[in-house]
């Protein structure tokens, strides 16, 4: 399975988002179009992005009525994106009829369809005494991951922390992207459940997802390269 570095591109517009990929004149890296840049710019900056030549996961998270969900996912299809995803939580039933917007048009083969498990800025406290959901972190995780498994989605979103216990119980064929991860010494910011890109790679996880330690940083390009070495070895 192909593994790879996806740079979050969480800018507030097309014109900031360009220029940070105009940086990138050698590589064409896999990058993330999440709720701020398309509610900003609309499907436009997808289709941009693609020309350009980047594989594109398309970050919006859906969590509606299953209807609403495969409607969505079918306009989703037509942008042809490399990789979409939806929130477990949202029931099998829900995940079943977002796969199925796929199916109809065509894009099952062509569109990674992920489920998000539990947000790498919740921790158990915040699970148990908020979200009213009872065990621990990583059992929630694995049982959302077998619910998308069990209705025929591609794989999940989840921290690098669990990806191992995922890869156990579903098969190393099942896709595990993992946000929260960050260069060793870094602030985690907002983020809870973390590890670094060595250790993700260690723990099983097939795409990592990293925004700010790459956009924001001096050199943009050379902590890609770091990520992708770090992380590929």
């Amino acid at each position: 399975m192909a593994k790879d570095v996806i740079i979050a591109l969480d800018f507030p517009g097309k014109e900031e988002t360009l220029a940070f990929l105009d940086l990138f004149e050698e590589e064409k890296p896999f990058v993330k179009i999440g709720m701020e840049l398309f509610y900003a710019e609309g499907p436009q900056i997808v289709k941009d992005i693609k020309a350009r030549g980047h594989k594109v996961f398309l970050d919006l998270k859906l969590h509606d009525i299953p209807n609403t969900v495969r409607s969505a996912i079918e306009v989703i299809a037509d942008l042809d994106v490399d990789m979409t995803n939806v929130h477990a939580s949202g029931t099998k039933m829900m995940m079943g009829w977002a796969l199925e917007g796929l199916k109809a048009k065509g894009k099952e083969n062509d569109t990674l369809l992920i489920a998000v498990t539990q947000l790498t800025s919740t921790d158990q406290k915040k699970m148990n005494e908020e979200l009213l959901i009872p065990g621990k972190v990583e059992d929630v995780v694995v049982a959302y991951s077998k619910l998308a498994k069990d209705i025929g989605l591609h794989g999940v979103v989840c921290s690098p922390l669990e990806a191992a216990a995922v890869k156990k119980e579903c098969g190393d064929d099942f896709v595990t992207v993992t946000p929260g991860v960050r260069f060793g010494g870094m602030m985690i910011c907002d983020q809870a459940r973390v590890t670094t890109p060595k250790d993700a790679a260690k723990n099983g996880a097939d795409y990592i997802v990293m925004g700010r330690p790459i956009t924001g940083a001096p050199d943009p390009v050379a902590a890609y390269r770091r990520a992708v070495k770090e992380f590929l070895g």
